[in-house]
């Protein structure tokens, strides 16, 4: 699998954006530890765009901006044979058919190392009229053969949204067990309640998480 696939297997912009904003509530959640979470969405990044993003913590992360111009996808796989740092410079294709709308994402510092060169293995975007997602016209490495952007493993939960999913995740991440009925109701965007964030982690209150919430823009009522 490669971001060519993981493009086909995404929503549209609107939401990809609630599902992104959904999995940053529920590690808000069950890890108040910001430190400690791979997935995190601010929704005032910009005065204009918001992002959503994951790090995994071993290097691998991968970041969204949602903009009036519509949505750009940047992966990045530390042990990808695709990687800049392998290759001095972003792997043929994956950036060059990006649209002047996401220039500025691609150079953005953000995603970028200190020297000014894009941090990317796989990249994918939608402008906000478009019927789908996009990708460059990449000639990909034979060897991994299954995964060898990191698309596959980066942006697993964004092709399987449901909430099983979800589950299952966290509960090899946290090793703790992850109520299903409570992942529904944050992974539907419905205000969270004392009761739900209690099923998830009876070590945090929903008071507690006002700042999170705040700066997430999940809904509160």
């Amino acid at each position: 699998m490669t971001i060519e696939d993981v493009a086909r297997r995404l929503p549209e912009i609107a939401v990809l954006r609630e599902h992104c904003r959904s999995l940053a509530m529920l590690e808000a959640v069950l890890s108040p530890e910001w430190e400690g979470r791979y997935y995190s969405f601010d929704h005032r990044w910009s005065e204009t765009e918001a992002m959503a993003s994951m790090r995994n913590g071993s290097g691998d992360e991968y970041s969204i901006v949602f903009s009036p111009a519509g949505a750009y996808v940047r992966g990045f796989a530390h042990e990808s044979p695709m990687s800049p740092y392998q290759e001095d410079g972003p792997w043929p294709g994956v950036l060059d058919d990006v649209p002047d709308a996401f220039r500025p994402c691609v150079e953005e510092a953000a995603f970028s190392g200190e020297d000014g060169m894009p941090v990317v293995t796989a990249c994918t975007w939608r402008e906000s009229d478009a019927a789908g997602w996009k990708t460059g016209t990449i000639e990909f490495p034979e060897e991994p053969a299954e995964d060898p952007d990191g698309a596959q493993y980066l942006f697993q939960l964004l092709m399987d949204r449901s909430p099983e999913a979800f589950q299952r995740w966290a509960q090899d991440y946290y090793e703790v067990s992850v109520d299903l009925e409570a992942v529904r109701h944050v992974l539907a965007c419905r205000p969270l309640t004392d009761a739900v964030v209690n099923n998830l982690n009876p070590e945090i209150t929903l008071a507690e998480l006002a700042d999170d919430v705040a700066e997430i823009g999940y809904p509160n009522s």
